[in-house]
């Protein structure tokens, strides 16, 4: 059992926290699409269906929260940013709703039968403190599964870097990392070791791969409303900068156009699912 009194957030934590305040909106109107994809399959992983007991980690702007209660599980439902709870409420209407900042969770141990986390342990600067976390709360013989971003990047992600650096961008080096002795390998292999190593049992992991479809402007949307990594790195620029960015964003992105003007863009998410002892 993880010893809550020791666990402690970390600069990398407070970053995120920071980067996040207030983006709700943005978010929902730009890269939820993206994150979205994996919800099906997240809860399946984790068996969540009618009566199930399940907890959504870092909701968002609710969309598995939604999907879970669409298949009448009861439904509850943390994220660290306020502004996304109140798009989260509205969106999933019958689930409950709490602020909550992992690697702490307010719920006593074992009081759900599952679970999930889409794209949240990308953001934390103690992954394996998390994911013990979210398995404290997990009955024994419950699931958990988590979806992450895998490294090497997918074409999707890569894009930025392309532009960024057709466009003579530098790289700030003062943004916090997660720490090396907290880190883990973003691919099958170190993603099912995080879970093994949290206590976790029969992990399985798999990559799924999908053709992001989204308009340029939305696309581009994201990071000039100081999403992620790019945002973080657009919002540095001075005007000149960003209008060169946007020239090669334009040339760049028109490879992924169709005859509607719509992208396509080849992404893909691990996906790893697990049952407690």
């Amino acid at each position: 059992m993880e010893d809550r009194e020791t666990v402690t957030t970390t600069t990398f934590d407070d970053h995120e926290r920071v980067l996040w305040v207030g983006k709700a909106a943005a978010y929902r109107d730009s890269f939820a699409s993206l994150c979205a994809h994996p919800a099906g399959p997240l809860l399946d992983a984790a068996a969540v269906g009618e009566g199930v007991r399940v907890l959504d980690v870092g909701t968002g702007t609710g969309t598995v929260a939604a999907l879970a209660c669409a298949r009448a599980a009861k439904v509850t439902a943390v994220d660290a940013e306020p502004s996304m709870l109140e798009i989260a409420r509205r969106r999933a209407s019958d689930a409950e709703t709490r602020q909550a900042v992992l690697p702490r969770l307010p719920f006593p141990d074992g009081c759900f039968d599952a679970v999930v986390a889409n794209f949240v342990i990308n953001h934390v600067g103690d992954p394996g403190a998390a994911v013990r976390e979210m398995r404290r709360v997990v009955r024994p013989g419950g699931r958990l599964a988590v979806t992450i971003w895998p490294y090497p990047s997918p074409p999707a992600q890569q894009l930025w870097n392309t532009i960024f650096d057709a466009a003579g961008v530098q790289r700030p080096t003062d943004l916090p990392k997660v720490a090396p002795d907290k880190d883990f390998p973003r691919n099958r292999d170190g993603l099912t070791g995080l879970l093994d190593q949290a206590g976790l049992i029969d992990v399985r992991c798999e990559l799924l791969t999908w053709t992001h479809r989204t308009h340029p402007d939305t696309w581009w949307a994201g990071p000039a409303s100081g999403l992620g990594t790019p945002g973080t790195l657009l919002r540095r620029q001075n005007p000149a900068t960003i209008a060169r960015i946007k020239h090669h964003y334009d040339q760049h992105t028109a490879t992924y156009r169709d005859a509607d003007g719509q992208l396509g863009l080849p992404t893909a998410a691990l996906l790893a699912a697990a049952s407690v002892r």
